[in-house]
Formats: C-alpha cells, sequence, structure tokens
C-alpha cells in the first residue's frame, strides 16, 4: 500500500516523483525512473535536470544524445546545480556540445557511442569557473586543465597550479594528478618531485592509470622516491592492464631484462606486442629486434621484417633503417636494393646517419631508385657547402659517377681534394684522379703520396694500389720490398688479391728474396678464398713440385677449379697432368721417384 501511496504521490509531486525516480535508477530499472525525471526536470528542479543530462549522456533509458544532455545540463547549471556546472564543462571541453544536426545524428548512432566534435574551450572554461568558485573539487581540476591546455592566448599557469592545489585538498584525484603534472613541469627541484610523488601516490591509490605510469616512472628513476624497481614494475602493470599504451612498453621491457623480478621473455614480448598494435613505435620496433636476433625466442625474420615496417610507418626511424638492411639482404621478405633504398632514404631524413651512409652506398652501386639517388647528392652537397669533410667526399664520389648528378671529374677533383685532408677515403680517390688526370693535370707522384696517406691511415684498398704502383713503378717509384710490406698488411685484413700478389712476389721475378713454400702458403689461402689466379698457381705448384711437394691428385682440383672460374691458361697446365688413374703418389722434394 505504501509502495502504491509513493508511485501515486510521484504522479503529482515532483519531489516524490524525482526521489522515486532516483531509487528506479539505483537498481538499474532507467527506463521506468526516465518518465518520473522528465516531469521533474520540466517542473524546474535542477537535480532532476542534471540526472536528465546524464541519461542522455549515458543512454540511460533513452538513446544516446549530446544536445539534450547540454540543453538539460545548462538547465540544471543556470540554477546553479554546481555538478552540472562541472559535467557540462567536460561536454564543451571534449566536443560534445551542441552543433548543428548532432542531435539528429545521435538517433542513428549506436547505443553509448560518443559523438564528437570541436571543443568550446570558452564555454568550457565558463562553466569550470563557475563550480570552481562553487567548491566542485571536479570544477577545480577541469579549470586548472583548462588554463594549462587550452587556447595560449587564455593559458595561466600559476593560477592552474593554484586550482589543482585546491583540488587535490579537496580530495581530486585528477587534481592530484594535475598538481603533481604542474610540479613536474620544467626544471623540478628535490622538493618538487618529493611532493607530486606524494600526489601521484594518492591519485594512483584512487585507481587513476595515467597516475600509476607516472608513478612508476619515479620509482624506476628514484625521482622523489627511493628508487625501487620492483614497485616501478607493480606501478607499469597496474596501469598496463587498464590500457595505458607507455606502461604496457614499460612493463614490458622490465619484463624482457628481468628488471624489478624475474625475467620473463614471453611476458614481456605480449606487453610490447600490445603497445605496438595500440600505436607505439619504439615498442614495434623492440618486437621487431626481438625476432631478428634470436636467442630465448626462436629467430623469425619473417615476423621481424611485419614489426619494423610497422615501427617504420609510425616514423621510427632505426625501424625503418632495419627493414631497409631486410630488404636488402631478403632477410624475412623478398631482396628489392631499391625498396631498401626508399627505406634509407626515410631512416636518413629522420635524422639516422648510418641509414645516409647505407644509401650512399647502395647509390655508389646503381641499386638505388632516382629519387634516392637525387636526394642523397642533395644531402651530400648540403653538407658539403657547410664543412663536412665527409659529405665532401661523398659528393665528390657523386660527381665522379655521375651519381644523381651529371658527371663532373673537375669538380669531382676540387670536392675530393677539400675532403682529402682528413677523410681516407677521399685521399685514395684522389690519388687515383691525379694518376689518371681525371679533372685534373696527371701527377702521378702526388697521386702516389695521395694513396700513400690513405694507405698509412688503415685503407685496405689504398694498401694494395700503393703496393701495385711500387710494383710496377706507375707512381714515379719501383720498391718491390716496400710493396710486399704493403701486401703483407693488406692480407692481415683478409684481401685476397694481397694474398695472392705476396705469392707471386716470393714466388720469384721480383726484387724480394725467393720463398717458394711460403709463396704456396699464400697461393692456398687465397685460392680456398675462390682466387682463380691463385688456384691455377697452387695447381701449378703442386703439379711441378716448386715448393717441395708434388701432388698431381690435388693439382688436378685446383687447376679445375680455376678453369671453371674462366682462367683458361691453366687448361694447358691440366693436359700434361697424368689421368687421375695414372697419378703418382704425393712425394716430398728428397723421395726417390
Amino acid at each position: 500500500m505504501a509502495g502504491f501511496l509513493t508511485r501515486l504521490l510521484g504522479l503529482w509531486s515532483p519531489r516524490a516523483g524525482l526521489r522515486l525516480a532516483l531509487e528506479w535508477g539505483e537498481s538499474g530499472r532507467w527506463d521506468r525512473a526516465f518518465p518520473l525525471l522528465a516531469r521533474a526536470a520540466a517542473a524546474g528542479l535542477a537535480e532532476a535536470q542534471y540526472r536528465i543530462g546524464r541519461c542522455y549522456l549515458e543512454a540511460s533509458g533513452v538513446p544516446p544524445s549530446a544536445a539534450e544532455a547540454a540543453r538539460w545540463l545548462k538547465a540544471a547549471a543556470e540554477q546553479g546545480f554546481v555538478e552540472a556546472q562541472a559535467l557540462l564543462a567536460t561536454i564543451y571541453l571534449r566536443g560534445l556540445g551542441p552543433q548543428d544536426g548532432i542531435a539528429a545524428e545521435a538517433l542513428t548512432r549506436p547505443r553509448g557511442a560518443p559523438l564528437v566534435g570541436a571543443p568550446d574551450f570558452a564555454a568550457a572554461r565558463l562553466w569550470a569557473e563557475r563550480a570552481a568558485a562553487s567548491g566542485s573539487a571536479d570544477g577545480q581540476a577541469l579549470l586548472a586543465y583548462i588554463l594549462t591546455s587550452g587556447p595560449e592566448a587564455g593559458r595561466d599557469l600559476t593560477a592552474a597550479r593554484e586550482w589543482y592545489r585546491r583540488a587535490a585538498e579537496a580530495g581530486s584525484p585528477q587534481g592530484r594528478l594535475g598538481l603533481a603534472l604542474a610540479l613536474l613541469r620544467g626544471t623540478p627541484d628535490a622538493a618538487a618531485f618529493r611532493e607530486a610523488a606524494v600526489q601521484l601516490a594518492a591519485a594512483a591509490a584512487a585507481g587513476l592509470a595515467s597516475a600509476q605510469y607516472l608513478l612508476g616512472e619515479m620509482h624506476d628513476r628514484g625521482d622523489g622516491v627511493a628508487r625501487d624497481p620492483a614497485k616501478a614494475v607493480g606501478f607499469y602493470r597496474a596501469a598496463a592492464e587498464k590500457g595505458v599504451r607507455p606502461a604496457q612498453a614499460r612493463l614490458g621491457l622490465a619484463l624482457l631484462e628481468g628488471r624489478g623480478g624475474t625475467k620473463n621473455v614471453q611476458e614481456g614480448e605480449s606487453w610490447l606486442r600490445r603497445a605496438a598494435l595500440a600505436g607505439d613505435a619504439e615498442a614495434a620496433a623492440v618486437v621487431g629486434d626481438l625476432y631478428a636476433r634470436g636467442g630465448e625466442l626462436p629467430p623469425n625474420y619473417a615476423e621481424a621484417a611485419l614489426w619494423f615496417r610497422r615501427a617504420a610507418e609510425a616514423g621510427h626511424r632505426t625501424a625503418a633503417r632495419a627493414l631497409g638492411l631486410m630488404h636488402l639482404t631478403g632477410a624475412g621478405t623478398a631482396r628489392d636494393p631499391k625498396e631498401a633504398a626508399r627505406w634509407f632514404r626515410v631512416s636518413a631524413e629522420a635524422g639516422d646517419t648510418q641509414a645516409k651512409a647505407e644509401l650512399a652506398k647502395l647509390v655508389r652501386q646503381g641499386a638505388a631508385g632516382p629519387e634516392e639517388r637525387a636526394r642523397t647528392r642533395e644531402w651530400f652537397e648540403e653538407a658539403a657547402l657547410a664543412g663536412d669533410l665527409m659529405a665532401a667526399y661523398n659528393f665528390g664520389v657523386c660527381l665522379a659517377e655521375g651519381v644523381g648528378v651529371e658527371r663532373d671529374d673537375r669538380q669531382a677533383a676540387q670536392w675530393l681534394r677539400r675532403a682529402a685532408d682528413g677523410i681516407a677515403n677521399a685521399q685514395y680517390w684522389y690519388g687515383r684522379m691525379l694518376i689518371e688526370g681525371r679533372g685534373v693535370a696527371p701527377n702521378p707522384a702526388e697521386g702516389s703520396a695521395w694513396i700513400a696517406r690513405a694507405a698509412e691511415a688503415g685503407m685496405v684498398e689504398a694498401q694494395v694500389a700503393l703496393a701495385e704502383l711500387l710494383v710496377s713503378g706507375g707512381g714515379g717509384r719501383q720498391d718491390h720490398p716496400a710493396a710486399l710490406g704493403w701486401f703483407r698488411r693488406a692480407a692481415e685484413h683478409g684481401h685476397v688479391g694481397a694474398m695472392f700478389a705476396i705469392g707471386a712476389l716470393l714466388g720469384g721475378g721480383h726484387e724480394v728474396p725467393v720463398n717458394r713454400a711460403e709463396a704456396a702458403l699464400w697461393f692456398r689461402r687465397a685460392a680456398e678464398r675462390g682466387h682463380g689466379h691463385a688456384q691455377m698457381m697452387l695447381g701449378r705448384y703442386l703439379a711441378r713440385g716448386l715448393a717441395g711437394r708434388q701432388d698431381p691428385k690435388e693439382a688436378r682440383q685446383w687447376l679445375e677449379r680455376a678453369v671453371a672460374q674462366g682462367i683458361t691458361e691453366a687448361t694447358g697446365d691440366l693436359t700434361h697432368l697424368p689421368s687421375p688413374e695414372d697419378a703418382p703418389a704425393p712425394r716430398h722434394a728428397g723421395q726417390s721417384a
């Protein structure tokens, strides 16, 4: 009977109807509550108008309508209902305020879907100021946010910090978070770090994910709190589980490295993957690297290429370079030097100097597209004009080889000469141009001197070139012992041609002591690395026993390998060898035949 009387009273008493509507709402029966709220709101009750506005925002008992929500909240706000003022400020700030056609659009949207337009900072500030002045902690936090992040002309960081402080003192988690951020802005001192940590701890305890993430960072670095990797990981995890992308990335990295607890590569990869899928380029690059280098996770180059591409497309320059290298080698993706050059250019334009070097190499090899050739030449020219010696060298090479620009030997020689004051490669190139008379008057002696400088600096190609000049006398001086020394230095760095040359010098006919046993050793080293003429010479030595050991069978094998490489001279040596069946056993000098 009492319930019936209450319902009956609600039909003619707006306040009784509001109370009954709130009871229905608390039990989730907004379909029954809304008609009573509508009558109370139409009667002018501010709380009912506020509740109606929320119903339209939250699709509680009615389809969503930002325009209707704003209309009813504004009605309540104009009566001084503080909660309505704060919520109305939020609506304008989020771009959910009344706009032409928005009510009609709301009816066609899925249930609960937000309608987003342009923020109205002026209206948001007006209602936030009213709510703040009335003591609303939410309104104070909103006003502080607008004063911090709103239009430049209306910003006031000093006033914002004060409003954040008032909101924090009133217990608002958003106010505490905002105050912490204000304290950390600029170059905070130790006291600011400590107070920020206190405010973040309170906001984090209230469940604010952003505060949990920031508190994790502070524990990670030891800012304002004792450094504690385990606590940092705990806060990262709390924020990551709420979908905070940077927290997911930090948690993933911590688990990969075992910071703050047990190392767990699989779980770390999972969190990094989630951050990457949410748009974190760095996380995508780390996942790519995990699969590229292998380790606790098996290498998977195809998977690595996918993640590097995602990171590169999001602007990650190192991932773009890695993707370029994968296209260059064909690891995990189709081998495509032009595509490699494109990604090297993307990486280089973002500031990666290694990518510039890789692109320059491809450009010089003629493996890059016209856009990459032109862009590389532009970089080198700009940097060369600014005094960069390495750029001057690269620009000189572009001019000498017609890469991205018409070939111009005279200008090439000028830029290479400028770079030669500090770049070994430029010394070598300029020396060659002097010897060949390209772009400059021929001067073999000076050219040889420049190549010698590059050789002394450790450039292997220059060491070999200098040795060859000393053998032939092409630089104005013939010195076979010195040539042998330079060939030895180059051979120590794995230069196969130098290994063959040492064998040739030691084998006789040159102005160095003959040592055929050592010559055979160098021929063998070069032959084993695929040098065709070394294979022929090793075959001859073994066929004739020139180094003391005769082995026709092995000689045939090396001579056949030389012929297969197109060394036609070795064909005659093969004809003088006995057939494999008739070949005598290997013998050394001093053994009887």
